[in-house]
């Protein structure tokens, strides 16, 4: 329905699926987020020792540190990702992730495991970019006494919740094509083709469906995972 909103979703879960239907997907989640983020901060980590290793770098330059790495982590994990968005739909039956991965194999071909590449990119890369530049850009305005005292990990995951929430409002469109590919990959031969359809049926608010449970669910995941990389840096004596 062109007006759903995400009570009435809620609601529907739990009466359909009872209340651990809002954790279907979860296994895929695993499977992609983990590895995922170990491959993003690795990345990460390896450009700014590599570019920026005698100073901090500006806001633009972290725009491109954090889109290089998400683009290395998005490709690697896009299979799972793929997987991941077809069990959230309730179109398919799959049971196992490794069953899953090998039934698309097997009928659509693995092409379909990269289906949604391009708007995946286009949402992730300027998504980390973005978050990034807002979290150092924010983390420099404070003074370094509040960054370095006992309140630091509060800190971070205040500023990743405040890069968080407008780095997922600028990137939704492009989440919203990747979802369509990925979850009808036989109706759209390429990315503007599912903005076409997208516009069609639902107008320019059709690109922001689904923008609240997104940014609620990108940005504490994104202020979590930024919260204990920099613990877990300041722990092993390393400059994150």
């Amino acid at each position: 329905s062109p007006k759903v909103g995400m009570l009435s979703v809620f609601i529907t879960v739990v009466r359909t699926e009872r209340l651990f239907g809002l954790w279907k997907g979860v296994s895929p989640s695993f499977m992609r987020c983990i590895p995922g983020v170990g491959i993003y901060f690795s990345t990460y980590y390896s450009l700014k020792q590599r570019f920026f290793q005698e100073r901090a770098p500006n806001a633009g330059e972290a725009v491109l540190l954090g889109a290089g790495a998400r683009c290395v982590a998005g490709v690697a994990m896009l299979p799972v990702t793929v997987i991941k968005t077809r069990f959230e739909s309730g179109r398919y039956n799959y049971i196992s992730v490794l069953g899953a991965l090998r039934n698309v194999c097997e009928t659509e071909g693995p092409r379909a495991l990269y289906s949604g590449l391009v708007a995946t990119l286009l949402r992730d890369a300027p998504f980390s970019g973005i978050y990034v530049m807002f979290y150092s850009q924010a983390k420099k305005a404070l003074p370094h006494e509040v960054s370095s005292s006992g309140l630091a990990p509060v800190v971070n995951f205040g500023c990743g919740v405040v890069a968080g929430i407008l780095a997922s409002l600028a990137t939704q469109p492009a989440d919203v094509v990747k979802t369509h590919m990925q979850v009808s990959p036989a109706l759209y031969r390429r990315t503007c083709d599912a903005m076409r359809f997208i516009y069609a049926e639902h107008g320019l608010g059709g690109f922001f469906r689904g923008a609240v449970p997104r940014s609620l669910r990108r940005t504490l995941m994104a202020a979590m995972a930024w919260t204990v990389y920099e613990q877990l840096m300041e722990q092993m004596g390393l400059k994150s």
